[in-house]
């Protein structure tokens, strides 16, 4: 055990006097949360002294490991030289004017031309929804509220992120939700309600499924569509390579605006610097964060490209007025560590390694596939990854929680940390993995799978 103060104290206490996101408090306190106290590269040590490789870089976003002493140092550095100060009418900072350059010159090929800050993923989602709204009472079309999104599409937990989830469990208690959001079928070649397994016809298959309802709706009702270029917490569902293209095709066809929702895919996960851009594609609006500052600092931004930016300049009266922020939007000590991130991930070409592990990290997947009978599905693109566990391949049953959990466990005992959503195991490791660390994510997945007796159907 670390010599951690009141660590008898930490144990005692874990789970009693908080609610933990995104769980039941009765489980956390029936089985309590690991305490994790240290990490180091891309490894975290517990409570207990246990140090594994961290499979989830936290929740997706710890691109650089936990060792990153120039982000490290631009915060420290920033909290001596101005700790806070607002980005509302009147005043700003430097940190916040150089950022914005940086990332707009960044986004050159999106065609972006305007940053607006936030806190986090789920603020940069809720701005560019009220954006896309505000965009066309701008252009004198204000029938345009409704969104369109992808079945098991996440965009955070914010009342319009939530609205245009597509998983009911983000969205059951908490309804009535906002009006006006509607869903179509993702383009998921292992469970889709066609049963199409060829990716082109399943693509087609969803674009024109998408079609018929932008019909059925009236597209001069439409403000946006919102997706994920590869969808994270709903399994990692990878689309065919020519649903983004076509997708970005019938939107201009009908008018609709395109929200890239990047809060996961960019600045490298993917493979590519931006999700979009792997798929060779120009959205309207984008929204980041997570990676951004490596997880170091809370940070996001909702970034729109010149079309917008011009509807807005172009606007006479206070209809243009961004009546819209946050406290912490573009917060000096979070610029700061933003600076520090992108300029670590271009000198460590994190998307270059993204792509290469990844595709190690997914052969080495498909070879589990292959050994064990409760691997239905391996799939993944960069690091985003995901294995699905199924009690009956053929028929596709999904895996009982306790068996999947049990996985989990072990694998955590075996040396690795990784993420459990239903029946699925989510990968999405640091940037910076290294082959030996690939390897130590696989091996304890593959004792996990040998050792695990429970009853896949229970």
């Amino acid at each position: 055990m670390l010599d951690i103060p009141n660590s008898n104290f930490l144990k005692e206490n874990n789970a009693k006097q908080v609610w933990h996101p995104m769980a039941h408090p009765n489980e956390m306190e029936a089985i309590p949360p690991r305490i994790v106290v240290s990490g180091e590269g891309v490894r975290i040590t517990d409570l207990d002294g246990a140090t594994v490789v961290d499979a989830s870089a936290g929740l997706w976003n710890v691109n650089l490991g936990y060792s990153c002493e120039p982000i490290k140092q631009a915060i420290a550095d920033q909290l001596a030289r101005l700790p806070y100060y607002a980005a509302f009418r009147g005043t700003t900072h430097p940190g916040l004017i150089e950022l914005g350059y940086r990332l707009v010159e960044l986004l050159a090929p999106e065609g972006m031309s305007r940053a607006l800050f936030t806190s986090g993923g789920s603020d940069s989602v809720e701005s560019a929804l009220r954006l896309a709204r505000q965009y066309w009472k701008v252009e004198g079309q204000p029938d345009r509220t409704k969104f369109l999104s992808l079945k098991k599409g996440y965009h955070g937990t914010h009342f319009g992120g939530a609205s245009v989830n597509g998983n009911s469990n983000f969205r059951r208690a908490y309804e009535p939700l906002m009006p006006g959001c509607h869903h179509v079928t993702a383009p998921f070649a292992y469970r889709n309600p066609f049963d199409e397994t060829d990716p082109e016809r399943l693509a087609n298959l969803c674009l024109a499924a998408l079609e018929d309802e932008i019909k059925f709706q009236d597209p001069q009702t439409i403000a946006a569509f919102i997706a994920e270029p590869v969808q994270g917490a709903g399994g990692v569902i990878v689309p065919p390579p020519g649903y983004w293209p076509k997708l970005r095709a019938l939107l201009d066809r009908y008018d609709i605006l395109l929200i890239a929702d990047e809060v996961v895919t960019a600045f490298g996960r993917t493979g590519n610097w931006f999700g979009s851009r792997g798929w060779g594609v120009k959205p309207d609006m984008m929204c980041i964060a997570k990676a951004i500052t490596s997880g170091y600092f809370p940070l996001g931004a909702c970034v729109v490209n010149a079309r917008i930016d011009e509807a807005f300049r172009n606007n006479k009266d206070m209809l243009g007025a961004i009546f819209h922020g946050y406290t912490y939007s573009g917060h000096p000590v979070g610029c700061a560590a933003a600076l520090a991130c992108l300029e670590e991930t271009f000198k460590r070409d994190l998307p270059g390694n993204s792509r290469d592990e990844g595709d190690y990290l997914l052969a080495r997947l498909r070879d589990l596939q292959t050994e064990h009978e409760t691997v239905g599905s391996a799939r993944g693109k960069g690091l985003m990854l995901a294995l699905e566990f199924v009690s009956n391949r053929d028929a596709k049953t999904p895996a009982g929680l306790k068996y999947v959990g049990e996985l989990a466990n072990l694998a955590y005992e075996h040396g690795a940390l990784v993420r459990i959503a239903g029946n699925i195991m989510i990968l999405s490791p640091p940037l910076v993995i290294e082959r030996a660390d690939a390897d130590a994510i696989v091996g304890a997945i593959d004792a996990a799978l040998t050792l695990n007796k429970l009853d896949p159907a229970a």
